[in-house]
């Protein structure tokens, strides 16, 4: 594959959260930086989609929402028009345990017919974990314009590719959204 930019999703209100996602502490860093540190030994090309200031301690590109409150797609759609390269990396900012190994057999199973590749398990879809052709603009611009802004409605619809993983791989896919969540994380890894 050609170079590849990755995207950190770091909008959304965080409510359950209640503070900002991407700098919840996980064993003594904010989970944006295990983030990153999966991606570095991938590419080091990263921008961030958030207008929060709180980001700015880190040296990457930080990139607003072109269309406000449309959720995961809409930072999607931010993400793919700001792109250089045809494929893209997006990651939600709340999976702390993601690693350059899950992330490498992404990229490595991912087919350039497919325009987003995204992880599954029997269980679940993860489509916040993914590969994005900038050729999905379009796509992603009539979800958002019409208001269908659920991300397994917009995979239904368009050509995409599942990675299929074991339900004892999806461990390190796991995204954090309460604080109940993070005690339960760190219950289990203890």
């Amino acid at each position: 594959m050609e170079t590849l930019t990755a995207f950190i999703l770091c909008g959304g209100k965080s409510s359950r959260m209640q503070s900002e996602k991407g700098l919840v502490l996980f064993r003594g860093k904010p989970f944006i930086e295990h983030i990153i540190k999966a991606i570095l030994p991938i590419t080091a090309e990263i921008k961030l989609i958030t207008a929060s200031k709180e980001y700015d301690y880190l040296p990457y590109q930080k990139i607003p929402d072109v269309i406000a409150d449309k959720g995961p797609l809409g930072g999607i759609y931010t993400a793919l028009l700001h792109s250089e390269t045809e494929f893209n990396l997006i990651l939600s900012c709340d999976i702390p345990l993601i690693s350059t190994e899950l992330l490498q057999e992404l990229l490595s199973k991912h087919t350039e017919e497919a325009g987003i590749t995204v992880f599954a398990s029997e269980s679940r879809m993860h489509p916040l974990i993914g590969i994005y052709s900038k050729k999905m603009i379009p796509f992603i611009k009539k979800a958002i314009d019409t208001d269908a802004l659920k991300m397994m409605d917009l995979l239904a619809r368009i050509p995409h590719q599942i990675i299929n993983l074991d339900e004892s791989e999806i461990f390190p896919l796991t995204n954090i959204n309460s604080a109940d969540e993070l005690n339960d994380l760190n219950a289990n890894l203890s």
